[in-house]
């Protein structure tokens, strides 16, 4: 059953996924527009508003998905969609933000220098993390390279993230808003719309999912593949809306903000409290540092994009989506078995 009132069929699971997609559409345009109402009022520069609040609350549908799987004994899934989210808002999200531009997308040196260099920090803290689950908790009679990562382990990256908002604190302390501090009329009507908008985007996404998993096993899509592509793209959806809204509309630092606060916040949030929520997990080393490695290879490509003249042009932003297209090629290959970079 979708929705719980029709029976499931393709014709119905795309339905559905056109409906949702609408009302993820509508759900981030009230999240926009009321974080930047918030962060008027509370004097965040543009950089926090992205990295902070719209990409906790359009990062809600990975950490729903992430929690889930590691309460449900499948905590590979949840890291692998967890990355391939990841791969996705690199490589797709600041493409077509820049093409939805009229003209190149602007960033900043804070946003290279800070965001984007914590954000490679990220990436290399949840590998040492992994290490250390394989080198003092193996797990037996497993696949090699399997490590238990268990709640002690989980507040590396948690403590990291919190070093993170401490960064962000700090840099509000320090910022001049001048004269755009807001007035406190309508102030409980935009936190109001931005709950709201945050219930709209997860419950759609919820749906999406479901009837993408049910599309994909339908048409006989292996697991692997939907999961790290399809799944992954579906739940990156309102980080995509959010973004590509916020760069048409100027905003290219709460645009580009989005997408590497929403990914710190992924790898350093979403994976640990899973793991705290579960107990322990076991995490396939063999699997997710390649999967991590290619992450960090895309997230180089943007950085030297984004330091070149502190803007993304529109052959840079063709440049990062081809570079997408190989990524799934290359998973379809591991899936076919043409490629066996990915070991287990």
């Amino acid at each position: 059953m979708v929705l719980g009132l029709v029976p499931s069929s393709p014709l119905v699971n795309v339905l559905v996924v056109v409906l949702m997609t609408g009302l993820i559409w509508f759900g981030s345009g009230w999240l926009e527009e009321s974080a930047d109402h918030l962060a008027t009022y509370y004097g965040l520069p543009a950089v926090v508003q992205g990295s902070i609040i719209v990409a906790l609350g359009s990062s809600f549908p990975e950490f729903a998905s992430v929690t889930v799987a590691a309460a449900s004994g499948v905590f590979d899934m949840g890291v692998g969609a967890i990355v391939g989210s990841a791969i996705f808002n690199i490589l797709v999200i600041p493409a077509l933000s820049g093409l939805a531009t009229d003209g190149d997308l602007e960033t900043s040196r804070i946003v290279v220098y800070k965001e984007a260099q914590f954000y490679m920090v990220a990436v290399a803290t949840l590998v040492v993390t992994f290490s250390l689950a394989v080198i003092y908790f193996p797990v037996q009679n497993a696949s090699p390279l399997t490590g238990q990562i268990t709640r002690p382990l989980a507040l590396i990256p948690l403590f990291l993230y919190g070093l993170y908002l401490f960064i962000q604190w700090q840099d509000v302390n320090d910022y001049d808003g001048g004269d755009d501090a807001g007035v406190a009329d309508g102030i409980a009507g935009e936190w109001g719309r931005l709950l709201v908008g945050l219930v709209v985007i997860l419950v759609s996404v919820h749906f999406l999912v479901g009837s993408v998993e049910s599309l994909s096993g339908t048409f006989g899509i292996p697991t692997f593949l939907s999961g790290i592509t399809i799944v992954a793209a579906a739940t990156s959806l309102p980080d995509t809306l959010v973004s590509v809204r916020s760069a048409t509309n100027g905003n290219s630092a709460t645009s580009l903000g989005n997408v590497l606060g929403s990914n710190t916040f992924d790898l350093l949030v979403a994976i640990p409290v899973g793991v705290v929520i579960a107990g322990s997990a076991p995490v396939d080393f063999a699997v997710a540092v390649p999967m991590l490695g290619v992450l960090t290879l895309a997230t180089v490509l943007l950085f030297g994009m984004l330091r070149t003249d502190l803007s993304i042009t529109r052959a840079e932003a063709y440049a990062l989506l081809c570079s997408y297209i190989l990524f799934v090629a290359w998973i379809i290959s591991e899936t076919l078995g043409v490629t066996a970079l990915l070991q287990n």
